[in-house]
């Protein structure tokens, strides 16, 4: 082959024309020691906390100690690779996790890759948000007067959920956690008929930390059978992942919840559960010689899950005026954080945490659930500090009395038991409890709207049913509810639509109930 000097003078001219010298500044570190899923490296001194870093093979880390001499980080993902004497390298970018809609509808690991066998997320750079991202400031927020309708009796009409409330959800294990969280994410097709383009229509975001494998794909199969997995995202860290990825989850899926909060959606969060969260954080700080305290938490543990729990609120409409972050105003996230107790204590350390940190708890009762009331909420210690403000008027004048009425029937109750001979005031009390008691009972994943909730409860609290036999009560509702819809169907359309209960609504249930009862006699 013949070479022309005036060909290659050329081609040299034109390559040098097209140079340009950039030069690239990377840090790079050298592992120090590796072991249980933690690694000592030295050399990185413009290391930022909770930077991402890469290993040789892919392998990832998140630096969370920064010492004078050495970072100590927790590895990410598949780590046997790593080996004392690798090279490291920074990326300059904070942990980040994709966002947006091409999530909804997915299940995810911590880090935010899809785990579901349906191939990668159609995301762009500028869809990865850092998973620590301040909380709004208090001018940004605004009073939380919107209910969340969850579709449970007990909960809507006693201890009422508001959009953009943190409300725990706490009990010992068994005690039907879980299912709640599972009935609330179903309840939600309600807003906004499962169309997650449907602007009024509540995304929701399952968190499961530290959960067996089989328990959040039984979720993923109730929720597609339900309709449910359009307008969710799923971020499953199991129990046998590390405990880095256990952790980090949380606040993984508070971002993916924040990217629709701040485009002016509501969003449903459900972290399962945050004491799981709280021993993996334990193990990760152990690993990395952080000074132990109570119970050997680290002393931040609290930190950990108040600046998780503080990023829930409800945005207000004029937010984008004051920081340019936000799109829309109007948004909220509503946490659902759940703490797992041993035998009911719940003044053990982290359930105090997260009970300071949280506006209200419902308490899930082992001895209720083991006697057959379900969901086995103890309505004595559970309570909402946004109270009625997150009910609609109709429930809220409906139900009001119900708690008074639960609490008198189970004082009574114990004391009953004592004496044979009771006064008609008594026994009134009690008639009246046992009656609410089966109604409130509700089976698993079928919420309720909240115009039939106000319509049942409404036959409860007015006395109607008083004669009625307690093991009738559970098939008079269906087929009370059932006349309703088929007869009356402008009573439930007419609450739903006033949010009030009229005089009108009434004076229809009342002739209802007086139709239906004589079938139970």
């Amino acid at each position: 082959m013949d070479l022309r000097a005036s060909e290659v003078t050329s081609i040299l001219e034109k390559e040098i024309e097209n140079y340009k010298g950039e030069i690239d500044m990377q840090s790079v570190g050298t592992v120090l020691s590796v072991g249980d899923g933690v690694s000592r490296v030295w050399g990185l001194e413009d290391c930022m906390m909770n930077e991402l870093l890469e290993f040789p093979g892919g392998a990832r880390g998140v630096a969370l100690n920064l010492e004078e001499d050495n970072v100590g980080c927790v590895l990410l993902g598949n780590a046997s690779e790593v080996k004392e004497g690798d090279t490291v390298r920074t990326t300059g970018r904070i942990i980040s996790v994709p966002t947006g809609k091409a999530l909804l509808g997915r299940v995810l690991n911590g880090l935010g890759d899809p785990i579901d066998g349906r191939g990668p997320l159609a995301v762009t750079d500028d869809d990865y948000l850092p998973i620590e991202q301040p909380a709004p400031s208090v001018v940004e927020r605004q009073p939380v007067d919107t209910p969340l309708q969850t579709g449970i009796k007990a909960i809507d009409a006693m201890i009422p959920v508001g959009r953009g409330q943190r409300e725990l959800v706490i009990g010992d294990r068994q005690t039907g956690k879980t299912a709640l969280l599972t009935d609330t994410i179903i309840s939600q097709k309600h807003s906004g008929g499962g169309d997650p383009e449907n602007p009024e229509q509540v995304i929701c975001v399952y968190v499961a930390m530290g959960q067996k494998q089989s328990t959040v794909v039984d979720v993923v199969q109730k929720l597609e059978a339900n309709g449910a997995m359009p307008y969710t995202i799923v971020v499953a860290a199991s129990a046998n992942d590390e405990a880095s990825m256990q952790y980090l989850a949380a606040y993984a899926g508070t971002t993916m919840a924040e990217r629709f909060r701040d485009e002016g959606r509501d969003v449903v969060i459900m972290y399962d559960d945050l004491y799981k969260q709280a021993l993996a954080y334990r193990q990760v700080m152990l690993l990395l010689r952080r000074p132990p305290g109570r119970e050997a938490f680290p002393g931040d543990v609290f930190n950990l899950h108040s600046r998780l729990l503080e990023r829930s609120a409800r945005l207000a409409d004029n937010a984008p005026e004051i920081n340019p972050r936000y799109k829309k105003g109007g948004g909220s996230i509503t946490a659902l954080p759940v703490v797992e107790t041993q035998e009911g204590d719940v003044s053990a350390y982290i359930p105090t945490n997260v009970i300071s940190i949280t506006d209200g708890q419902i308490f899930l009762e082992s001895n209720l659930f083991n006697a057959g009331v379900r969901p086995a909420v103890n309505a004595g210690i559970s309570v909402s500090r946004v109270g009625g403000a997150a009910q609609i008027p109709g429930m809220k004048k409906i139900a009001g009395g119900m708690r008074l009425d639960l609490a008198n029937y189970r004082e009574m109750q114990a004391f009953a038991q004592f004496g044979s001979d009771l006064d008609k005031a008594t026994q009134a009390v009690l008639t009246r409890g046992e009656r609410l008691v089966e109604i409130l009972k509700q089976g698993q994943y079928v919420p309720m709207t909240v115009q039939d909730q106000i319509m049942i409860i409404y036959a409860g609290t007015s006395g109607k049913i008083d004669e009625l036999a307690v093991a009738k009560v559970t098939e008079f509702e269906k087929v009370y509810l059932t006349y309703m819809a088929d007869n009356h169907p402008e009573v439930g359309a007419g609450i739903l639509a006033d949010k009030k209960v009229s005089d009108e609504h009434k004076a229809t249930m009342d002739q209802a109930i007086a139709a239906v009862l004589p079938q139970f006699a």
